[in-house]
């Protein structure tokens, strides 16, 4: 007798995997997505209100193409995450999460910089 959260072999060389880890790879997948959209309007915003800056315009572009960056991360992630769920191996541990925090990080830097010294 199997336990029901064993996977169990295809004919074809793919685990048949627990649902509830494709689901939890599914929303890994909308939490990215979530946050390059947060990241994404934010651009927005530096670009569109307030004064004409050109800093701030760079600054609002960056983040932008940050979350774009970001949402194109988190598909990659999710299919390479899939394809080893259902091989029944663990998915590799990537370096995309260290250069969001650090794109969010430079881009916070930059607002704060851009501010304390009135480029803004």
């Amino acid at each position: 007798m199997t336990d029901k959260n064993t996977p169990t072999k295809r004919d074809d060389d793919m685990l048949d995997p627990d649902v509830r880890f494709l689901l939890a790879n599914e929303r890994t997948l909308l939490a990215w997505i979530r946050t390059a959209l947060a990241v994404v309007a934010g651009g927005v915003v530096l670009t569109q209100i307030g004064t004409d800056s050109d800093m701030r315009s760079v600054i609002g572009v960056s983040a932008m193409l940050l979350g774009g960056f970001m949402a194109t991360v988190g598909y990659l992630r999710y299919r390479a995450a899939d394809k080893a769920i259902r091989i029944g191996e663990l998915p590799v541990a990537g370096r995309e999460p260290v250069l969001q925090v650090a794109g969010v990080t430079l881009v916070a830097f930059a607002l704060v910089a851009s501010h304390i010294f009135g480029i803004w």
